[in-house]
């Protein structure tokens, strides 16, 4: 009679665990899900491949990509932060989570990450991860999926490697690497509004490496490279559904939104030759 209660007891156990292991893994496709094509979405393709997010995981991707070069950091910074984000939160900032895990990453009050207001900003939190990311040992040439790792000592040590394609692909297309290679779709965009992308790419970006000037309805971005000007227009085009943006044009380089498909960058001749990126906003109030 004990032996076959306790058999019956792991059967229910294993049926508990197989349970909430589904549940989880329908969490995560939940927020991993990719737009549909009727969609708002935002696109970056970089080699062969071609990533596809929503405009909330672009303006999160943007964050995280922007602060690895506020921070000085090679490109590898932003896909090790990118692929710990996938896997975490789906690039988004969630208010819950596994015990008192929240924001982009699931970083915890209760193990010294900050208070939950701190971790709900997502400058701070990336701030955070990459403070951390710096202090794991040869993370520049060390597989990304054990740098995430790492820092986030994950029940599950091997999900990061599933998100390395599409975190390598952002990372090279919103740090600049890869030129003309960041789109984004959206019917309804928010009132055009220069001053708060301004704040935005001060913020992401750091002083330091962007100055930005503003005249009626557009920006001029001075960055500190031709890399980096790839990076703002393509971080300006991560925000477009925030900021109302309109257009883009970045030397022989131009980007123009359009409500109904995505829009492809046009021009020619060489890319890396121009710093400065103009930003337009259709309608927006001088001030």
């Amino acid at each position: 009679m004990k032996t076959a209660r306790a058999a019956l007891w792991a059967v229910l156990g294993i049926v508990v665990v197989l349970a909430l292991v589904a549940g989880g893994v329908a969490l995560w496709a939940g927020y991993n899900k990719s737009p549909l094509p009727i969609e708002d979405r935002c696109t970056a393709t970089a080699g062969d491949h071609t990533t596809t997010i929503d405009p909330e995981q672009a303006r999160n991707a943007a964050i995280i990509a922007g602060m690895s070069i506020k921070r000085g950091l090679v490109p590898r910074a932003a896909s090790i932060a990118l692929a710990t984000a996938y896997q975490e939160s789906g690039i988004r900032n969630l208010d819950y989570g596994h015990a008192d895990s929240l924001g982009l990453f699931q970083q915890r009050p209760s193990k010294g990450w900050g208070t939950q207001e701190q971790i709900m900003d997502p400058w701070y939190s990336t701030r955070s991860f990459y403070r951390e990311m710096v202090k794991v040992s040869g993370w520049q040439t060390k597989d990304i999926n054990d740098v995430a790792q790492a820092v986030q000592r994950s029940a599950y040590p091997e999900a990061y490697r599933r998100h390395e394609q599409n975190a390598r692909t952002l990372a090279s297309s919103l740090t600049g690497e890869t030129p003309a290679s960041f789109t984004c779709v959206v019917a309804k965009p928010a009132v055009a509004d220069p001053g708060g992308m301004d704040d935005f790419l001060v913020k992401t970006l750091g002083s330091e490496n962007v100055t930005v000037s503003r005249k009626d309805d557009r920006l001029t971005v001075t960055a500190g490279s031709p890399i980096q000007a790839w990076a703002v227009a393509h971080l300006a085009i991560a925000n477009t559904s925030a900021y109302g943006l309109s257009g883009v044009t970045l030397g022989p380089y131009s980007w123009a939104h359009s409500t109904s498909g995505l829009a492809e960058w046009v021009g020619n001749g060489p890319t890396d030759t121009a710093s400065e990126v103009v930003l337009v906003f259709d309608g927006a109030t001088p001030r």
